[in-house]
């Protein structure tokens, strides 16, 4: 099992936790414009658009360092969602009687934007569901499941670890049992 394959704007969120001054500014200026249209089309100022444009940041940011976020999506399909759904929560907060996604206007893919950030929050908490119970593994179990998954044949996994042919397919077979009790024992699992 491989983890999530990121997209190509992941250099955007790496530049996010390096604190990269280039990127950053790159940031600002491709993206910056989108959400402050966004934001005055839908009731805000341009010191609105500011704010959310920097909560949003410093959102991708923790989940950065908190979540190991993956990109599998462009960034401003990313960014976009966020702001957007900060300022739903701004304008409800404003006690604009409550306010939904319908009501806004300016992104004709909603739905499917909306459906993309799902399915990445998703595959995220799977993926990070698998990584923390796969570490509880033993040395053993983790290397001989390291090397299968690495594309390696059987063989040569068995050559490696010092094991008959028969004994590590056994293995692999016991070790990914294993992972499956844990992964459906977390309590994480059934969220």
């Amino acid at each position: 099992m491989n983890q999530i394959q990121s997209h190509s704007d992941q250099k955007y969120i790496e530049a996010l936790v390096r604190n990269d001054p280039v990127l950053i500014e790159e940031i600002y200026r491709r993206f910056s414009d989108t959400i402050k249209q966004f934001i005055l089309r839908n009731g805000g100022t341009t010191s609105d658009a500011g704010d959310i444009f920097q909560e949003a940041l410093i959102t991708i940011f923790q989940q950065a360092n908190e979540k190991n976020l993956v990109l599998s999506c462009p960034f401003e399909a990313y960014l976009y969602l966020i702001c957007k759904r900060r300022w739903i929560n701004e304008l409800n907060k404003r006690g604009r009687s409550k306010v939904s996604v319908q009501d806004l206007k300016g992104f004709e893919d909603t739905v499917s934007a909306q459906n993309t950030f799902e399915e990445i929050e998703e595959k995220q908490r799977r993926s990070h569901l698998f990584w923390n119970n796969f570490q509880k593994l033993g040395p053993r179990c983790k290397e001989l499941l390291k090397l299968s998954w690495s594309g390696k044949s059987m063989q040569e996994v068995a050559e490696i670890m010092g094991v008959s042919y028969g004994f590590s397919r056994k293995k692999k077979s016991e070790c990914i049992g294993r992972l499956e009790k844990l992964v459906h024992q977390d309590p994480e699992f059934a969220h």
